[in-house]
């Protein structure tokens, strides 16, 4: 029997991509293609009231200029339509002729090359009104704030309250209380390939659009609602994708490269049309991660029990709705951490504003809360004088435990045994009195002149799917006698994290047959069923399911003599159901994973400059279906996480980023990389995993900003509740301290 399933083989598309042979958006060119140029909002909020391109279409070589009135139901979005697709007058939507932020689209230009057409983009006049910028969720919650969006009553756009237990009561009788106000950041993705694109009338008379994004099938949805038209009419395939990290979720060329090769197509001219952004139209043009403000108060006993917490959230949700309530929400369920608080009040809310809109960004809403949630535990420690591991311990949530939303977590809640094993590793030991740090180097602060060193540590826990879920799945068997060849259709997006080798090794270790013979067909709505978004840590979970029910029915109808044998199966995500007081209540989700890392830093106490010289990261994966793709995850999630947590500086000045450049906006290096980083990978079987694989590619990224800054306050005694930790805002922090 052939067992793929748990080894380190090699990624389908190394070569490929070593050798230069695979092809991303922007490498594809075809034929007597043209080039398309957005034009983007002059202004971060105003009204449009005229779009003059008599100049532009004079210049020899424009085709056309299309604006809003060329679209035919002006409106799309990720969950919600709140966007429009081109801004400006004359629009089938209402209140389409407003910018909510300057990356809003205004007009595309269509000329015979790129040089034409940006020159060409330069001679569009926009006629505009300016309206009151609102940059501070803060400020758009105020009683007098303009609406961003009028056709909603206020700014919020989404609340959500959680009521659990009697927190006034236990607050009162609390023996300490600690209460902080935290904020987190905006942060850019950084993915290597910028939004790019290639359109054409197939032969079936199709609008095809090849791109990029994290789920074609959600691309062709929203292409064909914006142009009215049927979904069998429009066909999406990816390409190479060069990362996403959640910030290919969200529309960015896929409508108007389609609504330009049709409005083409009808003015008698059928050509591709291809459009490549820049960097900064890329920043300018694509969703952030949430910032977040967390007023936290949390009371314990002596003992070091925790009785009580109250989190209030307020998020930046910027100009669109794009995934912010499902952040949100998930934000919220995790608020508290993988903790049993009998008493716990949430009070969350996103907040319209005219910055970027924020969306989805590995982690989803976890890594925000997380930091709070964390920082109260070591401060908890600290103001006990209870180790902050062995506070952890004694209120780790367990099996049947409720958590605020009055249920319990699905079977297979492994906190502790993480815990356990991160803590082990970083030199704490489990003693008559309870867990303690050794004075081991990892463990034992030292000073150097104006270095210090510090130890800190974090767990963490994050869902993934997107519940009610399901993800489709094809196996074909090719052969006589013997099995030859097999074809797995699954539409999941590879963003380059491997999800295509998988779905060979569940395949593989199905039907037992090399890997070698195994073909994968993705990410082509022609070709596949919907199997749901490459995001939220679920395609190992969803598709792995999908291909074991698939490859099954395909094997009995071979054994049955079927040639080809072709087996489908349409997996659905399990509802997770408790009885609490009589109710019967559905949890939000059916799988989770859970981590915890500890980090030792050196920081320079006179200039705040700041070194990660040791991670350990414990995670529980269910089961490494390839070894070596989960480490990778892991050290990518804790890399980007790093740039999160100290250096990551995106600012918006009134709306403009002043950070849209690889020059301003800096990330880690390979100089800013950990001196150790130490993968451990625990195996506890998600129940109903694919051969007990859990989602695992966000978690490793949700506890690394509290467990540095703990370290960092480790080494200099003052805790920073705000990230990125850069090192002028410690030097500032020091002296107002």
């Amino acid at each position: 029997m052939e067992q793929s399933i748990g080894k380190p083989i090699d990624r389908f598309d190394s070569h490929d991509k070593v050798t230069g042979k695979a092809l991303f958006p922007g490498d594809i060119n075809l034929p007597d293609q043209v080039f398309m140029r957005t034009l983007l909002s002059p202004s971060p909020h105003a009204i449009i009231r005229q779009v003059e391109f008599a100049d532009a279409m004079r210049l020899p070589g424009v085709i056309a200029v299309l604006t809003a009135e060329d679209v035919p139901l002006n409106e799309y979005g990720l969950v919600t339509n709140d966007q429009p697709v081109l801004c400006g007058p004359n629009s089938t939507k209402a209140y389409s002729d407003r910018t909510r932020f300057i990356g809003d689209q205004v007009a595309l230009v269509i000329a015979e090359d790129d040089r034409i057409a940006k020159k060409a983009k330069r001679l569009v006049r926009i006629d505009y009104q300016s309206l009151d910028i609102l940059t501070d969720p803060h400020q758009s919650l105020s009683k007098n704030a303009v609406i961003i969006h009028p056709d909603c009553r206020s700014n919020v756009l989404y609340a959500r309250e959680i009521e659990f237990g009697s927190v006034g009561s236990a607050f009162s009788s609390a023996d300490f209380v600690i209460e902080s106000v935290y904020q987190t950041p905006v942060q850019e993705h950084v993915f290597l390939q910028p939004e790019a694109g290639i359109a054409f009338i197939d032969g079936e008379d199709r609008i095809t659009v090849i791109t990029s994004g994290q789920w074609a099938h959600g691309d062709r949805r929203q292409i064909a609602h914006a142009l009215q038209m049927q979904e069998e009419k429009v066909r999406v395939i990816y390409a190479a994708i060069g990362g996403a990290f959640g910030g290919k979720e969200d529309i960015s060329v896929q409508i108007s490269l389609a609504l330009a090769v049709k409005r083409l197509n009808e003015m008698g001219i059928r050509r591709p049309i291809k459009t490549i952004w820049s960097r900064k139209e890329s920043i300018y043009g694509h969703s952030k991660r949430h910032p977040f403000t967390i007023y936290a108060k949390w009371g314990a006993k002596a003992n070091g029990k925790i009785t009580a917490a109250s989190m209030d959230i307020i998020a930046d949700a910027g100009a669109y709705a794009s995934s912010t309530e499902a952040v949100l929400s998930v934000a919220t369920n995790l608020a508290i951490g993988p903790y049993y608080i009998p008493n716990v009040h949430i009070h969350a809310r996103a907040v319209y504003t005219n910055n970027i809109p924020s969306g989805s960004f590995r982690g989803f809403g976890s890594p925000q809360v997380t930091f709070a949630a964390e920082m109260q535990i070591n401060k908890l420690a600290q103001l006990l004088d209870i180790d902050p591991v062995e506070l952890r311990m004694r209120n780790l949530i367990k099996e049947g435990e409720l958590t605020p939303l009055g249920t319990a977590l699905p079977r297979g809640i492994s906190i502790e045994r993480v815990l356990r094993a991160c803590a082990t590793r970083a030199g704490w030991n489990h003693t008559e009195e309870g867990w303690q740090l050794d004075k081991t180097p990892m463990g034992k602060r030292y000073a150097n002149g104006s270095l210090v060193k510090g130890i800190g540590i974090a767990s963490g826990y994050k869902s993934f799917g997107i519940p009610p879920d399901e993800c489709w799945a094809a196996v074909e068997i090719y052969g006589g006698e013997g099995i030859e060849k097999v074809i797995v259709r699954n539409a999941g997006a590879d963003l380059g994290q491997g999800a295509h080798s998988v779905f060979r090794q569940f395949a593989s270790t199905a039907l037992s047959v090399s890997v070698e013979i195994i073909e994968v067909i993705a990410s082509d709505t022609s070709k596949s069923e919907n199997s749901g978004s490459s995001s939220a840590s679920r395609i190992t979970f969803m598709a792995g399911n999908a291909i074991l029910g698939a490859s099954k029915e395909a094997l009995r109808k071979w054994k049955a003599k079927e040639r080809p044998a072709v087996g489908e199966f349409l997996y659905k995500a399990p509802k997770i159901l408790s009885d609490h007081e009589g109710r019967i209540k559905e949890h939000p989700n059916f799988g989770y994973g859970y981590v915890a890392q500890a980090i030792e830093v050196e920081i320079d106490r006179e200039t705040g400059v700041s070194r990660v010289l040791r991670v350990i990261s414990a995670n529980d994966v269910g089961r490494a279906i390839n070894p070596v793709q989960v480490k990778g995850q892991i050290e990518g999630a804790v890399v980007q996480a790093l740039g999160y947590a100290k250096m990551e500086n995106f600012r918006q000045e009134n709306g403009d980023p002043l950070t849209n450049s690889l020059a301003t906006y800096l990330v880690p290096t390979i100089m800013d990389i950990p001196g150790k980083l130490e993968s451990i990978l625990i195996e506890e079987l998600d129940p109903n995993g694919p051969m007990g694989a859990r989602g695992m590619g966000e978690m490793p990224f949700v506890p690394f900003a509290p467990a540095f800054t703990s370290a960092v306050q480790n080494a200099v005694g003052i805790w920073f509740d705000q990230i990125p930790l850069l090192p002028e805002k410690f030097v500032f922090w020091k002296k107002a301290k």
